[in-house]
């Protein structure tokens, strides 16, 4: 089915219902006068709020995020993009709450451990109208969509379960676990190496090591 689309939206046949495919649908159904972006670029923007945040994100997440926001669209559900990039500072002050800080715990994360550190991972809020809603059933609709889109979802987390929480898993982090993608997330920090692609011959985190 999703191949009988993309070639009746004229974008890439591959089979998988990513960014670009769903940037074409969205085009669609909305009856955008834009013309869906062609694989492999940038899809058309999203509301401003939502694009203040995405870009911060790096520039292969970027087009995730925003396929989020549309696809939950379709499905008459109204998200915004609320929390993208963050330095190491501002994840220590929220790893500081409900700790050296007034107010409940928010993350088990200090700075440099989280992905929101690293550029690949971003939050989402589901309103209705302008009204932000920290309790939905939706946000459980929303991850099924992102984890459509081959984004790893916080509502799966066992520990600190954080459904408005997204990330993309680089391909080369296939098998390793949270804390060696993490580490291998710093050394790529420290490195000043690009996380998407990983380059050729760098040095890895075996998924069997510690």
């Amino acid at each position: 089915m999703i191949r009988a689309v993309q070639e009746t939206l004229g974008v890439q046949v591959d089979g998988r219902a990513g960014p670009q495919t769903w940037q074409a649908i969205y085009s669609h159904v909305v009856k955008s006068r834009t013309p869906p972006a062609p694989e492999n670029t940038s899809i058309a923007p999203v509301d401003s709020r939502s694009e203040s945040f995405i870009s911060t994100l790096l520039p292969d997440v970027q087009p995730y995020a925003r396929a989020l926001v549309q696809k939950a669209a379709l499905t008459g559900i109204t998200i915004r993009i609320i929390s993208g990039t963050r330095t190491w500072e501002e994840q220590n002050a929220l790893y500081a709450r409900g700790r050296t800080l007034p107010g409940p715990k928010v993350t088990n994360a200090r700075g440099g451990y989280s992905n929101h550190n690293f550029g690949i991972a971003f939050d989402v809020g589901v309103f209705s109208g302008q009204r932000y809603l920290a309790e939905s059933t939706h946000y459980k609709v929303v991850g099924g969509l992102g984890m459509d889109l081959g984004l790893e979802w916080g509502g799966n987390w066992k520990t600190m379960v954080d459904q408005p929480h997204f990330q993309l898993r680089p391909a080369w982090a296939n098998g390793l676990t949270a804390r060696q993608l993490l580490a291998e997330l710093r050394r790529c920090k420290i490195n000043n190496e690009p996380v998407f692609p990983r380059p050729a011959g760098a040095e890895t985190v075996s998924p069997k090591g510690k």
